[in-house]
């Protein structure tokens, strides 16, 4: 590529799907290639403004072509020689190009393979990294979480000299945790356990009796029954048992970095220089390190509670570790994380109760995030709508909580879960002149490098990535392979499927209902549906109306293509993974109704769905 940029303007209506699909797709292309493509989008609030300006107006007229000059749709689509601010001047007019369809098949064409295309990959800005740079490393990780030791495995795999430091800050209460990062010692590993031992409870407790499972010398009743057999549910032993397991994989990479070549320091960072690290180790020592290149991958931490008496609550950085049983639990905030405590808290016995200030998994669809609510409230979850901790005050060895109703309640644990900032404050990146999102302190980068040409960044420390394991892994992976492997392939962040392992389970990859209809209109989106009772909770009675529910979500189109998918039920990771291959390879609906389905599973559920939302039929399934 030579020269800058080409400029692409979008003219359409505000509610038009086809403006709005032509938009999404440049604009997604934008962001990929931002040294080739700079798109200018023009919206116009009706038909009558944009009939003025395109047709009355006389815009149109200044296009060289046939086809240009008696455009009247929306949307339309031009080149121009400059990039400008304001309205459209049609003196800067290059060429036309069309409307939706001649659009998308410019996209098209854009992305094709190419002797040029195949060798530009990601418009990363040149860093000045050379064989002989004088530094101690040619790659300093800052941060042991799971992005940062694969970029540093791989990294050394490819022949770099590496060295990862890492040191874990005590929360607020004092605990602290080893190599690992946030998902091994206080997110994803720890959680899962516990809901898995409080699934087993429940299991038990409400299905083990009509599957004839009882304590030994248990009597059948007069109508051929067991009585349910109520199981406890011990803290300390699960949590002891959890705990010995995560530090036996503390050990595990701390080995692994060894085998791997990777210099591993157990001590805090901070930039002095973009190729300078000042290192403090738990006695107060101070060193220096230099390297060529760093990666910042130090992941998040809990935003505290904002309220009188706030630092008597507890986060998720405390409640894998506490010698005591929690109790009678505060669950404040409507996140997953906060959602998926309350379900293992509640399916382990406790009192729980979740304060929400607004709507439950905020950036999930809104239909299955409802139907989560619904579940836990079934299940013994108290709910808490609307309102937020005003203050918290000690009361014996209770915590008194008043909520901004009016209202109040004394608890034997606060567990505030409200959201999670970038844990760079004191990295020092101000003084290297890196761009940081002043609301949750993330590194702002494109393809993760940031505006510090050698300072990198990966995981949930980064702006717009998806705080999940798995991204900041693969991403790791990714930037290893184009910083020393001579890899051209980006790191894709599309269709990356998720779960939340809340008492009933979400699953989903792709667009909610609610993104496919702001991105497609209303009329633009198809949803086939269905509620079913999966084959393991059918022997219960209780549990007759704890439907499961899937969806997909579809364009309204001629191919169908599968804009999301979701399913709330048993195993939901599970029956979700291998449907994100499927996304990525561009799944049709066809496609996916075509597969043959696993019998009897709930998976199979999904590729048997005929029922569409806009039908108004019935979507509750029946039969076999």
């Amino acid at each position: 590529m030579t020269g800058g940029p080409q400029i692409l303007h979008v003219a359409g209506l505000h509610g038009c799907g086809f403006y709005k699909r032509t938009l999404s797709c440049l604009s997604s292309l934008n962001l990929l290639f931002p040294s080739r493509l700079k798109v200018v989008p023009h919206e116009f609030q009706d038909r009558t403004g944009f009939r003025e300006w395109l047709v009355d107006g006389g815009f149109r007229d200044h296009f060289k072509t046939d086809e240009g000059k008696s455009h009247v749709a929306s949307p339309v689509v031009w080149f121009t020689k400059s990039y400008k601010e304001g309205d459209p001047d049609p003196a800067d007019i290059e060429k036309y190009l069309g409307g939706h369809d001649a659009a998308l098949d410019w996209c098209r064409d854009f992305v094709k393979p190419s002797s040029e295309s195949a060798t530009d990959g990601p418009a990363m800005v040149d860093d000045g990294h050379k064989a002989d740079h004088g530094y101690e490393y040619d790659l300093l990780v800052i941060g042991g979480g799971s992005g940062g030791m694969a970029a540093a495995k791989e990294a050394a795999a490819l022949g770099a000299k590496v060295a990862l430091c890492d040191f874990v800050k005590p929360s607020p209460k004092g605990t602290t945790w080893g190599l690992g990062g946030t998902c091994v010692n206080v997110g994803c590993i720890p959680k899962k356990l516990f809901h898995i031992g409080a699934t087993m409870r429940e299991t038990m407790n409400v299905d083990g009796s009509f599957y004839g499972i009882a304590t030994p010398g248990a009597k059948v009743d007069e109508m051929g029954q067991l009585a349910p057999t109520e199981m406890d549910m011990h803290w300390g032993v699960v949590k002891d048992n959890i705990q010995n397991y995560i530090r036996s994989l503390n050990f595990k990479y701390r080995v692994r970095l060894r085998e791997k070549s990777v210099n591993y320091m157990n001590k805090l960072a901070k930039f002095t220089d973009p190729h300078t690290v000042e290192l403090v180790d738990k006695k107060g020592r101070t060193s220096t390190v230099t390297a060529s290149r760093v990666l910042v991958a130090v992941g998040g931490r809990p935003s505290p509670l904002a309220c009188e008496g706030g630092d008597l609550a507890i986060s998720s950085d405390d409640v894998f570790f506490m010698d005591k049983d929690p109790g009678k639990t505060l669950c404040v905030g409507a996140s997953y994380i906060s959602l998926e405590c309350a379900g293992f808290l509640a399916g382990m016995g406790k009192d729980v109760t979740v304060a929400v200030r607004s709507i439950l998994l905020r950036g999930f669809d809104r239909e299955c995030s409802n139907k989560v609510g619904d579940y836990m409230k079934d299940h013994g979850v108290k709910f808490k709508n609307e309102v937020t901790p005003a203050k918290l005050e000690k009361e014996g060895e209770q915590i008194k909580v008043t909520f901004s109703d009016g209202t109040s309640d004394v608890y034997d644990t606060v567990l505030s879960a409200i959201g999670r900032h970038a844990d760079t404050a004191k990295l020092g990146l101000e003084s290297i002149g890196v761009e940081t999102n002043p609301k949750n302190r993330k590194i702002k980068a494109t393809f993760e490098q940031s505006n510090v040409p050698n300072v990198y960044c990966v995981g949930d420390v980064m702006e717009g990535c998806p705080e999940l394991t798995p991204v900041a892994i693969q991403a790791g992976i990714s930037l290893a392979r184009r910083l020393f492997g001579g890899s051209k392939e980006p790191m894709d962040y599309v269709n990356v499927c998720t779960t939340v392992f809340t008492p009933i389970e979400y699953s989903c990859v792709g667009l909610s209902e609610d993104d496919a209809i702001a991105k497609y209109g209303q009329d633009g989106v198809e949803v086939y549906h269905r509620e079913f009772l999966p084959l393991e909770w059918s022997l219960s009675s209780v549990r007759q109306n704890s439907n499961a529910f899937t969806k997909v979500v579809v364009e309204k189109s001629q191919e169908e293509k599968v804009l999301g998918i979701h399913y709330v039920g048993p195993n939901a990771g599970e029956v979700m993974q291998g449907y994100g291959i499927s996304m990525k390879k561009g799944l049709t609906f066809k496609e996916l109704t075509d597969t043959v389905g696993i019998h009897p599973t709930s998976a199979e559920e999904i590729v048997t769905l005929s029922i569409t939302k806009s039908s108004g039929e019935d979507a509750a399934a029946g039969g076999c």
